[in-house]
């Protein structure tokens, strides 16, 4: 059976982000993922953690500063010192929180920069991430999102992960595949789920268009995790969506699942 994680950035918005902790508990799910932990101790998390009995499924790298836009700065030459800072950072949290992989974002291509620069400030600092997570058993994962969403992000497809993968020369680097995103870009899910299930260790969703709750969309979820499971996948699925109302009210569609 699909293993479901709550994405506490977007669903349980009703009440504050602490709390949410307890709301996905009590609906069923076992873990959580969401964007960032770094407002808050790692402590403090990791105690919401044990109260509920919840693991720590997946949070991201720091990625800039998101509210000004920024979605990543590992392709960004003239951030590279602060990349890995963030490294550092992510990875005494992650330890905090006993949680096994970190997300990458890659960030949006900047203006006037050559793609042959942009690709190997990429490239050395996935290197960097994945050693350094390496030595602490944490998984490097790297996401592909559509471009829909956000202009201009760096990495958008498989074929594109799957050539940065071989250039990296690095193990300790895996895909994160995003339903939703590669709806988008690529659709023909269940084929580059399966030809990728080895390469795959954690899963995303969301329904296209408007990224809400499965069952509000063209993707036939049901049908879909049905494959994953029968594909033999043991990762999570983060559920990543926006609802589309109260978040409870349309969590009806994960029920068997949880």
């Amino acid at each position: 059976m699909p293993k479901l994680a709550a994405n506490l950035s977007m669903l349980f918005g009703e009440v504050d982000f602490l709390e949410r902790f307890g709301r996905a508990a009590a609906f069923g799910f076992k873990g959580v993922e969401y964007l960032f932990p770094y407002d808050y101790p790692a402590e403090q998390l990791a105690q919401k953690l044990r109260e509920h009995g919840l693991t720590q499924v997946l949070f991201n790298l720091p990625a800039g500063d998101w509210n000004a836009g920024e979605r990543g700065i590992a392709v960004l030459p003239d951030r590279v010192d602060e990349f890995q800072e963030g490294v550092g950072r992510a990875i005494e949290f992650a330890k905090a929180l006993d949680c096994g992989q970190l997300n990458c974002l890659a960030g949006i291509r900047p203006a006037g920069v050559a793609e042959d620069a942009l690709r190997r400030t990429l490239l050395e600092n996935l290197r960097f991430a994945s050693d350094a997570l390496g030595r602490e058993n944490i998984r490097l994962l790297a996401e592909s999102i559509n471009t829909q969403d956000i202009p201009g992000f760096y990495l958008n497809g498989t074929a594109q992960w799957l050539d940065l993968k071989a250039r990296t020369g690095r193990d300790n680097l895996w895909m994160q595949y995003d339903i939703y995103h590669m709806q988008i870009m690529e659709g023909n899910l269940t084929r580059t789920i399966r030809d990728n299930l080895e390469r795959i260790a954690h899963m995303q969703l969301a329904d296209n268009p408007g990224r809400h709750e499965p069952g509000s969309g063209e993707i036939n979820y049901p049908n879909l995790l049905r494959f994953i499971d029968e594909a033999g996948y043991q990762g999570w699925i983060g559920c990543e969506y926006v609802p589309d109302g109260d978040t409870e009210a349309g969590l009806s569609w994960a029920a068997p699942y949880l």
